[in-house]
């Protein structure tokens, strides 16, 4: 039964992608889309300029890649700090991850639009990173909770930081700031996704391929220090990847909240909590239901609603059902 469930959660981003293509303001019907993809492939036929062919190859094919490659970020960083904190209430906005690169890409666009934004949104977000590791360690060993508590509290700082930038910024440069800081995808072309691929490759990517050491970090410290683990090398190194790979996905998509948590905690619940499975499982789901948050945030109305809004509005009442549930239930325990 597992092995069916991970066999359709693993195909579910295409699924979700093939239905995102010709749905829409503008419909196009589903052998329309075959042939445009064909076409621009093979060159099989001869369309033309036609309108069709611009809406799905230059405007949804790039918008529904870049919400699969930044949902599968944010689903696996999140499902990488829930295995290194032992919690599943954990996403990747508790190290301040989020947070710091959201204040990078604001004073990016208020002030210092000339440098590149993907680049000074992971310096921000791997400053916070530090200053959280660094509070944490006026307790003398860095644990599971001083840290959490130290993301708490930068997390809170770089909100605050970017308040000040939309106070400080210009008003026409203020509305991108406050549109972008909701998340959207509805800016999306090809150099996005070629970005977005590149955090992919080089954030996401590494977590995978070490997936299996999430199962020893969750046993705990002692446990993992028994087995000869580094536990503070690894730490490092899965957090590192997994700021990278945020700090692109938020430099392009702007605050998407709720997927890091939502995503991986379902999976949990679903086929169990051994990362070797869990880890590409929430990938492909991430990608999946960012997928399908967009599509609902560009046909749900006339106009394009930010698709954080949507992930905001599911995310909440589930959070409320992770409280209801409790930590050791959560954890199938």
């Amino acid at each position: 039964m597992k092995g069916i469930k991970a066999i359709i959660i693993s195909l579910s981003p295409l699924a979700v992608a093939w239905f995102a293509l010709f749905f829409g303001a503008y419909g196009v019907s589903p052998l329309m889309v075959i042939k445009i993809l064909l076409d621009e492939t093979f060159h099989l036929f001869e369309f033309g300029d036609i309108p069709e062919k611009a809406i799905i190859f230059d405007i949804r094919l790039p918008r529904v890649l870049l919400a699969g490659l930044v949902g599968a970020a944010l689903s696996c960083a999140g499902v990488t700090l829930q295995g290194i904190f032992r919690n599943p209430l954990v996403d990747p906005f508790i190290l301040g991850i989020s947070a710091g690169a959201a204040f990078g890409c604001a004073i990016t666009i208020g002030f210092l639009s000339f440098l590149p934004l993907q680049f000074i949104a992971f310096i921000f977000a791997t400053l916070a990173v530090m200053i959280a590791y660094a509070i944490a360690r006026f307790q003398g060993e860095v644990s599971r909770l001083p840290l959490i508590l130290s993301g708490i509290i930068v997390s809170a700082f770089f909100t605050a930081m970017v308040s000040i930038v939309k106070f400080l910024v210009d008003p026409h440069k203020l509305q991108s700031i406050v549109y972008w800081l909701m998340g959207s995808f509805s800016l999306s072309d090809w150099r996005a996704v070629k970005i977005s691929l590149i955090g992919f490759l080089a954030g996401v990517l590494p977590i995978f391929l070490m997936r299996w050491r999430l199962n020893v970090l969750s046993m705990g410290d002692e446990e993992a220090k028994a087995l000869g683990v580094n536990v503070r090398r690894e730490r490092i190194l899965f957090i590192a990847f997994s700021t990278f790979a945020v700090a692109v996905a938020t430099s392009l998509s702007g605050i998407i909240g709720w997927v890091g948590l939502m995503v991986p905690h379902l999976l949990r619940m679903l086929t169990g909590p051994d990362h070797k499975t869990l880890v590409p499982l929430s990938i492909s789901a991430g990608a999946a239901f960012m997928i399908a948050a967009d599509t609902i945030s560009r046909t749900l109305t006339s106009f394009d609603i930010p698709v954080g809004i949507i992930t905001a509005l599911t995310g909440a009442p589930f959070f409320i059902y992770l409280m209801k549930r409790g930590g050791e239930e959560a954890w199938g325990k």
